[in-house]
C-alpha cells in the first residue's frame, strides 16, 4: 500500500507549527477526560482551557485557536455553554471541532448533537462510526461510547453526508476516515490498546483541534492528527502490552515525538 509523502511532510510541519505557536485550545469537554485532555494538549505543546460557565465562555474563547465541543458527560446547562462559546467562535472564524460521544444512545445525545450542528458552523466532527451514522438517521444506535458499526459501513454515508452538514467528518476505527464529501483520506497508524483506555477518542478530538489551530485547512489538519496521535499509540505499544502503562508510554510518546519521526511514521492514505 503507498502512503502519501506529502501528507506525511504536513504531518510533521503541523506538528512544529503547534509546538512553536502553542495555540490556546478552549475545551468544553466531559469530566470523565479533562485532566487527561489537558495534559495531552500539554504533551503536543499547545496550551489547554477547560472553561464551561456561561459567565465566561465567550469572552475564553475569544483568545483560543479552536474550539473543542464534547458531549460526554451531559447537562442541557452545558450544551447552552457550547451553543454560546460556538457562536462567539463562528464570529471570529475560530475553529470547531465536535466530538458527539454517545450520539444515537439516548435522545439528549443525539438531539444536542443536532442542536448544535444545526445552530454552530462545525469544522470537523470526529466519532466512531455509529456516532458519525446517528446525524444522518434515527436507525443508527450505539452501545454507551462504543461503536457498534464498522468504519467501512459508515464510509458510503461519511461522503454525502459531509456535503450536507459542510462539515468535515472523521470517523476513528481501525483505519481512520476523513472526508469533505470530495477528497478523502484514510489513516493507518494506531494500535489496538488505545481502545482500552478510557479518553483517546477524546484525546485523539483535542489533537485535532490543536492542528486546526495552525492549518487553515481542516481537512489535512485532522488527517495529520490522526497520524499523529495513532503513531503515538504505535510508540507507546513497543513499551508495554497493557493499557494502564499504555497510557503514559502513549502520553509520552506524544511529547517526544519529533518531526523526522513524524514525517517518517505518518501512514496517510489519499482516496
Amino acid at each position: 500500500m503507498m502512503f502519501d509523502k506529502e501528507m506525511a511532510r504536513k504531518a510533521a510541519e503541523n506538528l512544529k507549527a503547534v509546538r512553536e505557536k502553542k495555540p490556546l485550545i478552549h475545551n468544553i469537554t466531559n469530566f470523565v477526560v479533562m485532566n487527561y485532555t489537558a495534559n495531552i494538549l500539554l504533551s503536543i505543546g499547545a496550551s489547554p482551557v477547560m472553561a464551561h460557565a456561561q459567565e465566561e465562555v465567550e469572552e475564553m474563547v475569544s483568545f483560543a485557536g479552536a474550539l473543542v465541543l464534547n458531549i460526554g458527560t451531559l447537562a442541557p446547562d452545558w450544551i447552552d455553554s457550547m451553543i454560546m462559546a460556538g457562536k462567539k467562535a463562528n464570529a471570529l472564524n475560530i475553529p470547531i471541532i465536535l466530538d458527539p460521544v454517545g450520539s444515537g444512545a439516548t435522545r439528549l445525545r443525539t438531539e444536542s448533537t443536532n442542536r448544535i450542528m444545526s445552530e454552530l458552523h462545525v469544522s470537523v466532527v470526529r466519532g466512531n462510526a455509529s456516532e458519525i451514522l446517528s446525524l444522518a438517521h434515527e436507525d443508527a444506535r450505539t452501545k454507551g461510547v462504543d461503536s457498534i458499526h464498522s468504519v467501512d459501513e459508515a464510509t458510503s454515508v461519511a461522503y454525502n453526508l459531509a456535503k450536507d452538514l459542510g462539515s468535515i467528518l472523521a470517523i476513528t476505527g481501525e483505519v481512520d476516515l476523513i472526508t469533505d464529501g470530495d477528497r478523502i483520506y484514510r489513516v493507518h497508524n494506531g494500535h489496538a490498546l488505545m481502545g482500552s483506555v478510557t479518553g483517546t477518542g477524546c484525546a485523539a478530538t483535542a489533537t485535532i483541534g490543536a492542528f486546526l489551530a495552525v492549518d487553515k485547512d481542516p481537512v489535512t489538519a485532522t488527517a495529520t492528527a490522526l497520524a499523529y496521535f495513532g503513531l503515538a499509540g504505535e510508540k507507546g505499544a513497543e513499551k508495554t502490552q497493557t493499557p494502564g502503562s499504555f497510557m503514559i508510554a502513549s502520553w509520552d510518546a506524544l511529547y517526544t515525538i519529533d518531526k523526522k519521526q513524524l514525517e517518517e511514521g505518518a501512514r496517510i492514505q489519499v482516496g
